[in-house]
């Protein structure tokens, strides 16, 4: 069995791959494993991974027939990663030399279910450093007592599966595969599942992942259709959330969370195609009424003024044509 296994989609990164590759290549051991997934790329990204595939050691190449999707690509990886331990990297982003061999021996060293790390954003030339908002470091933690307070950020609105590794057994218990075919916010779920479900976490001061922003065939930067899969992933969130056996405590923070999201996409409609912004602020509508409305009010009532009158607008309008 490899030590550890790094499941790496490319779709459409031709520009970028080398630049990710190479870096594996700077982490590759014997016991590592890269499964290399071609979501059904159509620029030269499958001529890049084809040569990866003879050149860097420990790769597995797998092809996709057609598109389905980061999650689904992901999930596809997930299937044939054979290693003790599991890690995600993005086909446009890299990781520094050794990293990934700091990260098996960080996670070995405190012995916990995952491990989260902190991670620089870039952006042509510049960098930010972004970090788990988790204030204890190299400490094991029960993973739920992270996910409150409600009104703050905490570590499940630090969704990037990328951002550290995790533990076969979390496989074995079926908590590392993605929702199929979302294309975006798919770490949501995630996320929220593994730190209701998992027993032991540990956020660490390791520094590693580069996070490329601002790529053209990125998500964050397209406002098609595919963008309006936030709603199916964070009805997801609070429909597991309202099932858990803490669903007082925790649904708070889901419809937080979830109703912060929607604002957020309501004030940069801009970035969206006409239509689709029409279809994102009726399908948000319809979210909100589907939101337990008693912690709705709750979350109205204590968030800023621009954002909740956003929502209260679109809330009044959705509930006024419900009633004609």
């Amino acid at each position: 069995m490899p030590k550890l296994s790094v499941i790496v989609p490319f779709y459409n990164v031709q520009q970028y791959a080398p630049d990710t590759l190479r870096s594996l290549r700077a982490n590759a051991r014997e016991d590592f494993e890269f499964i290399l997934v071609d979501d059904c790329s159509t620029d030269g990204t499958p001529q890049v991974l084809a040569r990866a595939e003879r050149e860097l050691p420990g790769s597995v190449l797998i092809r996709h027939g057609q598109n389905g999707g980061l999650a689904t690509a992901r999930n596809t990886g997930i299937d044939a990663a054979r290693g003790e331990y599991l890690a995600f990297l993005d086909g446009d982003d890299w990781v520094a030399p050794g990293y990934y061999g700091q990260l098996v021996a960080a996670i070995e060293e405190l012995g916990c279910d995952f491990l989260r790390t902190d991670h620089v954003q870039c952006k042509a030339r510049g960098r930010t450093l972004h970090r788990v908002p988790h204030g204890l470091r190299g400490v094991v933690t029960n993973p739920r007592d992270a996910i409150l307070p409600a009104d703050r950020t905490t570590s499940v609105d630090y969704a990037y599966a990328w951002a550290g590794v995790y533990h076969r057994r979390l496989l074995e218990k079926g908590l590392l595969h993605f929702t199929d075919g979302l294309r975006t916010a798919e770490d949501r779920p995630w996320i929220w599942k593994l730190h209701r479900e998992a027993e032991s976490f540990a956020a660490v001061s390791l520094l590693g992942v580069f996070y490329r922003r601002g790529v053209a065939s990125s998500l964050t930067q397209i406002g098609d259709v595919r963008q309006l899969d936030f709603i199916r992933a964070f009805d997801q969130v609070v429909q597991e959330t309202a099932a858990d056996r803490d669903a007082d405590r925790l649904l708070p923070k889901a419809v937080r969370t979830y109703c912060a999201i929607i604002a957020h996409h309501l004030l940069n409609d801009g970035k969206f195609e006409p239509s689709v912004a029409r279809r994102m602020r009726a399908m948000s509508a319809a979210a909100i009424q589907r939101l337990p409305q008693d912690i709705l009010a709750d979350v109205l009532d204590t968030m800023d003024l621009r954002r909740s009158s956003k929502l209260r607008r679109l809330r009044r309008t959705s509930t006024a044509k419900a009633a004609v």
